[in-house]
């Protein structure tokens, strides 16, 4: 369990910088794309009988390609929900300066449905209300169910293609090496990654890590064997 200090200094330290929502999931994300895309590729060539060179140029070809392309796709996802944060907060200064009383009346009401009431309630409410920039972060909170943490898209571009390319070269590792039954050593490999990925991500959840690490396995395996499957349907 993750533990932090509770000293004055640490309280207003963490309270007053959130970290916002992290690199976590883009890096889940980037390594389970990577491992699974390129296995695929991998096991529907191995399976249609292609020889490992072609296994080898198809693999790079999507871990390069396919990881910038990931990484542009999340890029643009995070702008966007970044954009969407400023356009709203933006929209709530405006009616802040329009409609004070209205806002007010906002502001009031969310903090009574945390269970402030009476005296406390008002209190809060003028507390809040004098500060613009806490007047909108609770706006942003409350009405839209935003986090005034700003996300980074560039961050979560570059976490994905990295966590992209470490994962998605790893099945090609054999065939670089011209290793002995490659396709063999490549599923071992890929599979552990599969596992290892969910390790990793159990320490972030409340599963053990063995469970974590065989759900992901048993959804990158299903993966494989289905490219597998139809590979072979091409097979001479």
């Amino acid at each position: 369990m993750q533990e932090h200090g509770h000293s004055q200094r640490e309280i207003h330290d963490r309270i007053s910088a959130p970290p916002g929502r992290g690199i976590l999931r883009d890096l889940v994300y980037g390594a389970i794309d990577g491992s699974v895309t390129t296995f695929a590729i991998v096991a529907g060539v191995a399976g249609a009988g292609l020889p490992p060179f072609v296994i080898v140029a198809l693999g790079l070809a999507n871990v390069l390609a396919d990881g910038f392309s990931m990484a542009a796709g999340n890029y643009s996802g995070t702008k966007a929900e970044t954009d969407n944060i400023t356009r709203l907060r933006r929209v709530e200064e405006r009616h802040i300066d329009r409609y004070p009383e209205g806002e007010r009346l906002e502001v009031r009401e969310i903090l009574a449905l945390k269970g402030l009431s009476g005296r406390v309630l008002d209190e809060a409410t003028d507390a809040i209300c004098a500060r613009r920039d806490t007047w909108v972060d609770l706006m942003l909170e409350g009405e839209y169910g935003l986090s005034p943490a700003d996300a980074h898209p560039m961050r979560a571009a570059i976490a994905t293609f990295l966590a992209f390319l470490t994962a998605g070269v790893i099945p090609l590792v054999p065939f670089l090496f011209s290793v002995p039954g490659a396709f063999t050593v490549s599923a071992f490999m890929t599979m552990a990654v599969f596992f290892a990925i969910g390790a990793f991500k159990s320490r972030w959840s409340l599963a053990p890590w063995w469970r974590s690490g065989a759900e992901t396995l048993v959804i990158g395996g299903a993966a494989a064997m289905l490219a597998f499957a139809v590979g072979t349907l091409f097979h001479p």
